[in-house]
């Protein structure tokens, strides 16, 4: 996957974020491999949007605390193997996914960092199920099934 994150060339940034009511919060001082939207219908249901935007970072980075934190496990189509979908189990927020084909990689819920105003998408997943009224990207790179896998 060929995508620039936000901060490239640039040192680790702190990344910090939290649920809709706060008992799951989550830091990280990393680079940011990529920020992209996904179209797949998995994560329009898991947010009830026509999109979910994300950031992916190296999982080692990545401290959650609070004590509702919750998994639901769906099945990817093309990896086929879990997707590990955590949310806050008292507001319901979604705040990461974890695919046991991409180890070492998690997918940040960019909707509950504390500061969004960076974010860009570098890159549209699964834009063969994108609503037909969600405009595309200026400039990003379309994968029109998910993240190959290798």
């Amino acid at each position: 996957m060929d995508v620039t994150p936000h901060n490239q060339g640039r040192s680790p940034v702190k990344l910090e974020g939290h649920c809709l009511c706060g008992n799951v919060q989550y830091a990280a001082d990393t680079e940011v491999q990529f920020t992209a939207v996904c179209h797949c219908t998995d994560c329009q249901r898991q947010t009830g949007a026509a999109v979910s935007l994300v950031i992916g970072i190296d999982d080692d980075a990545l401290t959650i605390e609070g004590d509702s934190l919750k998994t639901f496990i769906t099945r990817g189509e093309d990896h086929k193997s879990n997707t590990n979908r955590s949310f806050c189990g008292n507001c319901g927020s979604p705040i990461i996914s974890r695919i046991d084909a991409m180890p070492g990689l998690v997918f940040v819920k960019a909707g509950t960092l504390n500061d969004t105003s960076w974010l860009q998408p570098t890159s549209e997943l699964w834009h063969r199920s994108a609503q037909p009224w969600v405009p595309h990207i200026p400039g990003a790179e379309i994968f029109e099934r998910g993240i190959p896998v290798d």
